[in-house]
């Protein structure tokens, strides 16, 4: 008798004959057969064209989900809050506190989530009748989390009830502190937790090891935010809304949800969708005075898209963290005066231009560092850059740099003196976070925590070394395999003349795009390359002209000293294949489509 082994999955097809581009992807289409097959069942169910489905289908929308997915709402994604761990006790003290008039603190973080997080908890409380303090802590000299100082200065000042947002779950000795001083404490975060957690009246993170919600997802300003509903409801119960004292429209909070979950990178699924589609609707209505002065600080054209968040908004607020005054994102968005706003815009414009200079030299180093290491046998699991006299506040920047420029797992320490503080930013399948609270435990870090995509940590420099084998040991066969899957995932191939605004309109439809729900990439098979210019800031300038002599203007970021725009700049006057994502640019009353190139492939290298 025979054995009949199953015959094994054919190989992928190179998607237009690319097995190697310029930048040494595969070129695949994200559509497999099945999901062909669900693109022809949602345009004959639907009637939505044949491109929008095809974009649906490869990111796994199924037929009976696509009103959903088109048109993604809070009130249908929203669980009751209950469903967390410990909502009721902290949904329960905050009431208690609101009804009593009783003096409340809110400790944030310095980041995005932060800052989002602190003015939305600020706002729900203030709606109740409370005037809440609310402390952001000096990334420099304070570092994350709760610290033992703080919580003395907010008791002194009168608090009796200490609220964490996006920072918390591990912070016991200065949580030992606050009960020693008689300061109750809510905890609401998303960080990944221990089994043993500090002893506080309420402890709301749905990545504790007992909490079943399904959450994990949400950053801190969307945890927030249902928090915010269980306590709106609870004072409902308690009568304590009224014609004097009016329930607050948390929808009309989205704005700064929306802002957190770009800025944070969590997953756009599910409910983060309907978040951040609603958010952007609220924030085009230019109601916050603080967000519509920091988009004209921006100078933000046309209403804003998600990527706006992420790339113009995100990092005006974090400046004032980085480099500046911590506070100054919470008291922007908290800002009721438009002129106060306007103040303060234009003051984390002026840091965030200053962080991009410190941030351009100290990657400089970091890239130099990493080359260098990269060149030695073993090394490259890992990139781990450090300096002294790095500024502590932009070393989650350069480690995303050197995340994008190497394709690994990268962290980037500031030294000073003997101790240094740093972050790590990972690539997807790559758990950092984990790596980190392992690190803690062997005792090779004097703190540390985060979640799989990034992470923060103190460390003494006599154990860099160590620290640097132990990343090499626990993610080396993870960051291989990763790494062997190097691809650039195509969604349909168009002409120049196809990429019109109409089109770029229809495909976003299926946004916002973002982590977990990426953006279209199109592929412009033999599109002549016409013009390529390196300009500011790293950016290289082409345009592309298709076979009817259409011509579509496009943009490689960061890319003048990266294969990608060497390859670029080489092929003026040639043929190419070239990928990438669509935006629409609005200035002046003109609507132009842009293309954001991501890779190319030469003719003769099919």
């Amino acid at each position: 008798m025979s054995l009949i082994l199953p015959k094994a999955a054919p190989p992928p097809r190179a998607f237009l004959g690319v097995s190697q581009s310029a930048t040494g992807r595969f070129w695949r289409e994200r559509l497999d057969v099945r999901g062909a097959q669900t693109t022809l069942a949602i345009v004959q169910r639907h009637g939505v064209p044949e491109i929008l489905a095809r974009v649906l289908a490869a990111r796994g929308v199924g037929i009976d989900e696509v009103a959903g997915w088109l048109d993604p709402t809070v009130r249908d994604l929203l669980p009751d809050p209950d469903t967390l761990t410990d909502m009721g006790a902290a949904v329960a003290r905050l009431a208690d506190a609101v009804v009593s008039g009783e003096p409340v603190a809110v400790f944030g973080d310095y980041d995005v989530d932060g800052a989002t997080s602190t003015a939305l908890l600020v706002d729900v409380l203030r709606a109740g009748g409370l005037d809440p303090a609310f402390y952001i802590p000096d990334r420099i000299f304070e570092g994350y989390g709760p610290n033992i100082p703080a919580i003395e200065g907010l008791a002194a000042q009168g608090a009796r009830l200490l609220v964490t947002v996006d920072c918390g779950t591990m912070s016991f000795a200065p949580f030992a502190r606050a009960r020693e001083l008689g300061l109750d404490v809510v905890v609401i975060d998303h960080h990944q937790a221990g089994e043993e957690l500090p002893e506080v009246a309420a402890l709301v993170n749905p990545n504790r090891v007992d909490d079943l919600s399904g959450l994990g997802h949400l950053c801190a300003v969307g945890l927030v935010f249902v928090v915010a509903v269980g306590l709106v409801r609870e004072l409902g119960r308690r009568g304590w809304w009224n014609e004097a004292r009016p329930k607050p429209d948390l929808l009309a909070s989205l704005d700064l949800v929306a802002l957190g979950t770009v800025a944070d990178v969590v997953p756009l699924l599910g409910l983060n969708r309907a978040f951040v589609t609603k958010g952007l609707i609220v924030l085009r209505q230019r109601q916050r005075p603080g967000l519509t002065a920091l988009m004209d600080a921006a100078r933000l054209s046309g209403p804003p898209k998600a990527w706006h968040l992420g790339f113009l908004l995100g990092p005006r607020i974090n400046a004032g963290g980085r480099i500046g005054d911590a506070a100054l994102g919470t008291r922007l968005l908290l800002a009721r005066d438009p002129i106060e706003a306007a103040v303060i815009a234009a003051e984390l414009d002026r840091l965030n231009t200053e962080r991009q200079q410190v941030e351009r030299a100290i990657v400089a180093q970091a890239e130099a560092e990493a080359e260098a290491a990269l060149g030695h046998a073993g090394a490259g699991a890992v990139i781990l850059s450090s300096g002294q006299g790095w500024h502590p506040g932009v070393v989650g920047l350069v480690a995303a740099r050197l995340k994008e420029k190497f394709g690994r797992p990268a962290f980037a320490i500031a030294f000073t003196g003997e101790t240094g503080s740093g972050s790590a930013r990972s690539i997807p399948g790559v758990d950092v976070g984990k790596a980190v609270r392992g690190a803690v435990d062997r005792g090779l870090l004097v703190k540390g925590g985060g979640h799989a995509m990034a992470a923060g940590l103190t460390i003494a420099r006599d154990r860099l070394g160590e620290l640097r084998a132990y990343l090499e040991e626990v993610l080396a066969s993870t960051v291989e395999e990763v790494r062997a899957v190097d691809e650039t995932m195509i969604d349909a191939a168009l002409s120049a003349a196809g990429a019109t605004p109409e089109l770029v309109e229809l495909v976003e439809r299926a946004g916002p795009f973002g982590a977990g729900n990426p953006q279209p990439v199109f592929a412009f098979p033999a599109h002549r390359i016409v013009y390529a210019e390196a300009g500011s800031a790293d950016q290289v300038r082409v345009r592309l002209r298709g076979n009817d002599g259409t011509v579509l203007s496009a943009v490689a970021f960061r890319a003048a000293n990266t294969e990608l725009g060497r390859a670029l700049l080489d092929a003026r006057g040639r043929q190419v294949h070239v990928a990438g994502m669509l935006d629409l640019d609005s200035w002046q009353g003109r609507t132009q489509v842009n293309l954001r190139i991501s890779d190319v492939a030469l003719m003769e290298n099919r």
